[in-house]
């Protein structure tokens, strides 16, 4: 039900930015209230409501690309605004009240779990990207209570999003990361925590394209630096985008027309 700081589409633009969910479909009346219609507005009154901005609108519009006129970006909103509460496909999607319990109960009565389903709904109504935000594993003290809290509540949900995307058909079509932007010390705190260690931690990866059950990396004894196998940033990345059918040194050009890299990485062949 939030989203973790970001710097938004940037050069991108406003079609880019993220549709974030901030209920929680883990409670009994959750309902996205962006995705149809407020009651007591009939569809063609809000056809009406349309046309009229429509006649009052008189902003100039610039479509010089490299303007960045925020108008343009205003009228891509209230396009997207306006396909999102029209579309049966996308209030279907939301509606996770459709589910059996047994298919919600694998997940894992929890907000994660329930974010995780509704995950794989979008995706399956043929949304290409899908973000699960759940901070709160930075355990700076007492991680020998929290960190098996936690893990206990997100294990459950992401075995049964592969498990769930791989029975439907899913799975081979679609790319599972969990990951997070750094790893932890090796050794604990005098608060029995973990600080801050960006020299080695894992990820996991899964479906599309990737090979399943294989570990790629090696660390030393104490998970402290990588000894083989390690990989960057950038290399995850570049493994991404082949994945999805972009060679890593697609270029994209920004408002002032210089090419940007989507990658400066290699990809991991090895675990493909």
């Amino acid at each position: 039900p939030r989203m973790s700081r970001s710097g938004g589409p940037n050069f991108l633009g406003a079609r880019y930015a993220p549709f974030v969910v901030l209920d929680d479909p883990n409670g009994k009346d959750f309902r996205v209230r962006d995705v149809a219609l407020p009651k007591g507005l009939a569809e063609v009154r809000f056809g009406s409501r349309r046309e009229l901005r429509g006649l009052v609108d008189r902003l100039k519009r610039i479509d010089d690309k490299a303007a960045g006129d925020p108008v343009l970006a205003l009228d891509d909103y209230y396009r997207q605004g306006y396909n999102l509460v029209t579309s049966p496909e996308a209030q279907k999607a939301f509606n996770i009240h459709s589910e059996s319990d047994k298919v919600r109960d694998s997940y894992g009565r929890n907000s994660f779990g329930q974010r995780a389903l509704l995950a794989r709904r979008l995706v399956e109504a043929g949304v290409p990207f899908v973000t699960l935000y759940e901070g709160g594993w930075d355990h700076h003290g007492g991680i020998g209570t929290n960190l098996p809290r936690k893990a206990a509540a997100t294990d459950r949900p992401i075995a049964a999003l592969i498990a769930d995307l791989r029975q439907r058909g899913l799975l081979d079509e679609t790319l599972v990361l969990w990951v997070g932007e750094f790893g932890h010390t090796p050794k604990f705190n005098a608060r029995a925590g973990r600080d801050h260690w960006g020299h080695c931690f894992s990820i996991a990866l899964a479906g599309g394209g990737v090979q399943g059950g294989r570990v790629y990396g090696k660390s030393d004894s104490q998970a402290a630096y990588p000894i083989s196998g390690a990989v960057q940033p950038r290399d995850l990345l570049a493994t991404v985008f082949h994945c999805l059918g972009y060679a890593p040194e697609t270029e994209l050009h920004d408002t002032a027309g210089r090419p940007l890299p989507i990658s400066r990485g290699r990809v991991i062949e090895q675990i493909l």
